[in-house]
């Protein structure tokens, strides 16, 4: 999506007739959003993909909330989160509103069925684990660290040469680069915290040629259905277009930093519709000789603030380990712990690492999560409160 790309054959002119060696016709097929007018892909196919000897609704999958509404900061532990089941079909939600949700899982087993998300992109984080990601559009290598974005209707299959644990963002919009870094022809524009050499996009297409049941599972309408196709749904011998599943590695982000604190949309990576995914990475701390390089304590008056710490260091915070999130609601004032604030002076470099998702409409928590919950998390401002933290309850 960020830029044109081009894998295996295609015919040198759109729409004609582009014949396999029998003299047969590839099967062309428009992808794309917005109605005709937006990123769009053509991708030419063996077999016609529309060719479905099944189809049942497997089951419904809506994100059950916390019944308790009380206005409070929330911390949650995802390392206690047993490793198993599947990448696309055993998620864990943790909060979610009409915009966005964010789940985890740690799969022990890699999934036979082909799964295409066609209610919401993808933004993968991987914590950990490498592998690839096999789509329509070709392999797509991951390791730890990346962002896989993944568009609505992108089928893909996930296969794993290192155990994973995945952070799963999944937004009814469309994500793109933030649009005050991408010029009026598309190109990342100078001073941007990344530029197009930084993104990875499928090099390698395998084409497959094969007859059989191929099940695909589709999430659509709050639920998964299983579809079964006639053949093989990796059949593409070429496409082109800009619209197709593309990587991004957050040590590949280059902070931004100044003579005093920045706020934090320096650190936005992607643009979504309601929210915004920031990234928290090494860098330099602010050069003036009196600067506090803690975060002042704020009231972001129409946002929640979300953290994924991919490291157990985070200079504001206390208590939290790798694999920590925080949730930091709209209508309380959050900020540095105790001790962080001037802690923080003369301090020159952090080596924090973390994924930030702010949403623009209030984020309800899923009752899934709860096991995993810090019940004194909201109290550990308090100067008595230490480290503050309990152990999430089993």
């Amino acid at each position: 999506m960020p830029f044109y790309h081009t894998l295996g054959q295609i015919p040198r002119k759109r729409h004609i007739a582009f014949r396999k060696p029998d003299g047969g016709l590839y099967n062309e097929q428009l992808v794309g959003i917005e109605g005709f007018t937006g990123p769009s892909a053509l991708l030419y196919h063996v077999h016609p993909p529309t060719t479905v000897k099944s189809v049942r609704r497997l089951l419904e999958t809506p994100y059950e909330a916390d019944p308790d509404r009380t206005l409070k900061h929330r911390h949650f532990r995802t390392a206690p989160i047993a490793r198993g089941g599947s990448p696309t079909l055993d998620r864990v939600p943790m909060l979610f509103n009409t915009d966005i949700a964010m789940l985890y899982v740690a799969p022990d087993t890699e999934d036979a069925h082909f799964y295409r998300n066609a209610q919401g992109d993808e933004v993968v984080y991987v914590a950990e684990g490498a592998g690839t990601l096999e789509t329509q559009y070709g392999d797509l290598p991951f390791k730890p660290g990346d962002y896989l974005v993944i568009h609505r209707h992108i089928l893909h299959r996930y296969r794993f040469t290192h155990p994973a644990k995945l952070l799963v963002m999944e937004s009814r919009g469309h994500v793109r680069p933030p649009s005050r870094y991408v010029n009026n022809v598309g190109q990342l524009v100078e001073g941007a915290p990344y530029s197009e050499r930084d993104i990875r996009v499928p090099r390698e297409l395998k084409t497959h040629d094969e007859k059989g049941d191929f099940p695909i599972i589709i999430k659509q309408y709050n639920g998964l259905n299983e579809l079964v196709l006639d053949h093989h749904p990796l059949d593409v011998i070429g496409w082109d277009g800009q619209f197709y599943p593309w990587a991004f590695n957050i040590h590949d982000f280059e902070p931004i930093v100044g003579k005093v604190h920045q706020p934090p949309p320096v650190h936005q990576t992607f643009q979504g519709d309601g929210f915004v995914i920031c990234s928290f990475c090494p860098r330099p701390y602010d050069f003036h000789p009196e600067a506090i390089p803690a975060p002042y304590n704020h009231s972001n008056v129409d946002s929640d603030e979300v953290l994924f710490y991919a490291s157990s260091e985070f200079m504001s915070r206390k208590g939290i380990e790798y694999g920590s999130i925080t949730h930091h609601p709209d209508g309380i004032p959050h900020g540095p712990h105790p001790g962080r604030y001037e802690g923080s002076i003369g301090m020159t470099h952090t080596n924090e690492l973390a994924v930030m998702m702010d949403s623009f409409r209030p984020l309800r928590v899923a009752k899934a999560i709860l096991p995993y919950e810090d019940p004194k998390y909201q109290y550990s401002w308090l100067e008595t409160g230490g480290e503050g933290f309990a152990p999430p309850t089993s």
